[in-house]
């Protein structure tokens, strides 16, 4: 009996083999791969990656998925409501919308808008609208979505309009856009400053790391509002939208390197006695090469976990100073600008569609903190 249930010495020997070959590509593997290894079990945080992958997607494509220029605007389109496409039509696949009418409210005084089932503008995908700059230097009109036989910002309107009767989806591809990319850019700036700061301050010690840390106090003791409230009085307002933008982004980035910094500098301060760095000075390195080529290296997936968490706070900065009116204003476009109008509660009660907006901004910061997460359990050696 006990014979029978033994696993057979061929058995044995493949499962010795694939184990064996298992512990081998492990013990040959990148930081990195091991890191991606870990990351794919991460369910969560692979599917928040796609996510942010399909936002940025959008980033890159707002003028071929907004079918309307998202500064045209008529009165007479004033907050219209979320239009729906219809897919069949007696039985046959036929994507239409129907046509709005609107009558004006005599209790509320407000235009009404109803669909009229008995105009129907077809809907067709890839075809052509306004023209635009595809990636900012290609030429073309074809966009996602279009109206045969009409004019798309006079029939279709996915998610209403707002005060001023712009096209609220084509102005909300173009707010991802801008919001994302600010995100982006300060992270970016941040990191270059936390990075050579903090590391700064941990290797060199002494006079050096007393300032920095004193600035970095100073920085984050700083109340956050009124610190909004007097750079955003600081800026002219006859500066141009892209003058503003950037202004924004240095703003934000210099207010998010202190955190990182700190965390480098602790990093610095356990590493510079390490073998390899009294290595590399032995033989003649210089100290920004120790810094940048051994010691930062050595931790450089911290610096991208910690980063990616740094992210979801530098687009909720941004969408709160520019929903605050202490950021990006109109005609600039973001996902805080497309919030200002969600500031009245009686606005709000009539055209409930006008905070859309912030469903984009809600999804993004989870998904960021997800990847973050991901990304944080996938660097730690210990974990």
């Amino acid at each position: 009996m006990a014979e029978s249930i033994m696993t057979p010495p061929q058995e044995l020997e493949e499962q010795e083999f694939v184990v064996t070959q298992a512990e081998e590509r492990v013990a040959v593997a990148t930081q990195w791969q091991l890191m991606w290894w870990r990351f794919r079990k991460h369910k969560l945080a692979m599917g928040a990656t796609f996510v942010l992958i399909f936002f940025y997607l959008i980033a890159m494509n707002a003028e071929f998925l907004a079918y309307v220029d998202p500064e045209t605007s008529d009165a007479q389109r004033s907050l219209m409501i979320p239009q729906p496409i219809h897919w069949f039509d007696n039985g046959a696949f036929s994507p239409h919308v129907f046509g709005m009418t609107g009558k004006r409210d005599l209790k509320t005084f407000k235009r009404v808008y109803t669909p009229d089932p008995n105009l129907k503008f077809p809907v067709r995908f890839f075809g052509p609208g306004y023209e635009y700059k595809w990636l900012g230097f290609i030429p073309t009109n074809l966009h996602l979505i279009s109206v045969e036989g009409a004019e798309a910002e006079e029939t279709l309107f996915l998610m209403g309009t707002d005060v001023q009767g712009r096209d609220l989806w084509s102005r909300l591809m173009y707010a991802t856009r801008t919001s994302l990319i600010i995100g982006l850019v300060s992270v970016a700036l941040s990191l270059i400053l936390g990075v050579m700061l903090g590391g700064i301050s941990g290797y060199y010690g002494g006079l050096i790391d007393t300032v920095i840390q004193r600035i970095i106090e100073i920085l984050r003791s700083l109340p956050t509002i009124p610190l909004w409230m007097g750079l955003a009085a600081a800026l002219p307002s006859t500066w141009s939208v892209n003058q503003v933008y950037f202004a924004i982004t240095i703003i934000i980035s210099l207010l998010g390197w202190t955190e990182l910094a700190r965390v480098v500098r602790g990093r610095f301060l356990s590493l510079r006695e390490e073998d390899f760095v009294m290595a590399a000075r032995l033989s003649g390195c210089s100290r920004m090469r120790i810094i940048f080529r051994h010691m930062v290296p050595s931790f450089l997936s911290h610096i991208i976990a910690a980063t990616t968490l740094a992210l979801p706070a530098m687009i909720i900065s941004e969408t709160s100073l520019s929903f605050l009116g202490l950021g990006l204003r109109p005609p600039a476009i973001s996902w805080g600008v497309l919030l200002q109008d969600a500031q009245n509660i009686q606005a709000l009660a009539i055209s409930p569609w006008l905070l859309i907006p912030a469903i984009p901004v809600i999804i993004a910061v989870l998904a960021f903190n997800f990847m973050g997460d991901g990304l944080r359990d996938a660097a730690d050696p210990y974990g």
